[in-house]
């Protein structure tokens, strides 16, 4: 089980104080934060990717990653997420091996579309065109981490002709890739074509929805020959509010839940945490809450937790972080690795990855994937699953009647 927290480096008020960091105060911040959560235990750092305020979450994620890299030892690097429609390919390729060189290998990648609708005119990019560039795109990146002198010719971008990254994947290996969404099947199902990983930030969504897109993309991951879906690389979101008890937590959280731009002014904190997965309460309620996620989502590689939102001071982030250390991570590990079977691997890392390079394993789909292909299977594998649900939505009813 690979735990981590996630920043979306949000420049928000603290309202109960009216506060507002300068954007260099957020920027510092965030790198207390991230060598905290080595110091703590987490095993990984994840950052977002934005272009425009009030966030200073990093428009180029490997500059903030790369500069956390040389002032942590083991911590994992990873972004949350890389913009793979806006951003060129050959970009990624290059940047992010360098930062996988950089980290000793400690680097992964989430790929997404993202969620602000203007950054694909900001980049000359149409957001019409946001599934067949996520898949275009990623079938070229795919490939420029794997092969060299490439030619290549699609769509959307200029052609390649004799092209070779530099540098070149550390030990010719590719950092491992999530593939980030919350409603596209489409995503799912390139996820599972390529046995990357599949993650789903579920923090706004009711557990209901990411059960049916997890079992979607296992499916899926099956179907293409990577090995048992249950073996699948699944990844899921988390947000929490801790303090000894949960009057005290409830207490402090709630004007930050109530005033919060990404959820403020809409359902209540009660209504939110029954539907979603944020946790507000003592470390023991979130570490039931986490465990049971296995029940309806499977055995789970990564789970990612935002806490630096809403306008928290960093003080307090830094407190959850050691509440977390203390008394979460070590039993959510425990616990989650007791259940998991010896068959279905953990999270990927760069070592393990380099011994299925060698064993000739690597996940790796065969052929070129076309928009449309994937467009129609995605949709009948959705169908199929709603289908599904609703039959035994179905037989349900019918048995309470």
């Amino acid at each position: 089980m690979e735990i981590g927290i996630f920043t979306i480096g949000d420049v928000t008020t603290d309202p109960t104080t009216g506060t507002t960091p300068t954007e260099h105060e957020r920027i510092k911040s965030t790198l207390r934060i991230a060598q905290k959560a080595e110091e703590v235990g987490f095993d990984v750092f994840a950052t977002g990717e934005h272009h425009n305020p009030p966030f200073v979450a990093p428009a180029d994620p490997p500059v903030l990653l790369s500069h956390i890299a040389a002032t942590t030892e083991r911590l994992r690097l990873s972004t949350a997420t890389t913009l793979i429609t806006t951003n060129d390919p050959v970009r990624i390729a290059e940047d992010y091996s360098y930062l996988q060189h950089l980290s000793d290998g400690r680097v992964s990648l989430m790929m997404g579309r993202g969620n602000t609708g203007p950054v694909y005119p900001w980049f000359g990019k149409d957001i019409r065109q946001g599934i067949p560039l996520a898949i275009e795109n990623y079938n070229l990146l795919h490939r420029l981490w794997r092969e060299k002198n490439i030619d290549w010719e699609g769509n959307l971008r200029t052609p390649l002709n004799g092209f070779t990254v530099t540098p070149f994947p550390l030990d010719e290996v590719p950092p491992f890739v999530w593939h980030g969404s919350i409603r596209s099947p489409e995503i799912a199902e390139q996820a599972a074509y390529y046995g990357d990983g599949f993650f789903h930030n579920n923090i706004f969504w009711p557990a209901s929805h990411t059960a049916r897109m997890v079992k979607l993309y296992r499916q899926r991951y099956e179907y293409y020959g990577h090995g048992r879906a249950d073996q699948a690389f699944v990844g899921l979101g988390g947000q929490v509010f801790m303090a000894k008890n949960s009057q005290d937590a409830v207490k402090q959280f709630r004007p930050y839940f109530d005033n919060a731009p990404v959820y403020g002014h809409g359902p209540s904190l009660e209504d939110f945490t029954a539907q979603t997965p944020l946790t507000v309460g003592s470390p023991q309620q979130v570490i039931e809450r986490y465990l049971s996620m296995r029940d309806w989502a499977g055995d789970y590689q990564r789970l990612m937790f935002l806490i630096d939102h809403a306008g928290l001071p960093t003080d307090t982030v830094l407190e959850q972080m050691d509440i977390f250390g203390a008394e979460v991570l070590p039993v959510l590990r425990k616990e989650m690795d007791v259940l998991r079977p010896a068959d279905v691997p953990d999270a990927p890392t760069h070592e393990w990855l380099v011994e299925r390079h060698r064993a000739g394993l690597d996940p790796v789909a065969g052929g070129s994937p076309e928009s449309r292909a994937f467009q129609d299977r995605a949709a009948r594998a959705e169908r199929e699953s709603a289908e599904s649900a609703s039959t035994g939505a179905a037989s349900s009813a019918g048995g309470a009647r």
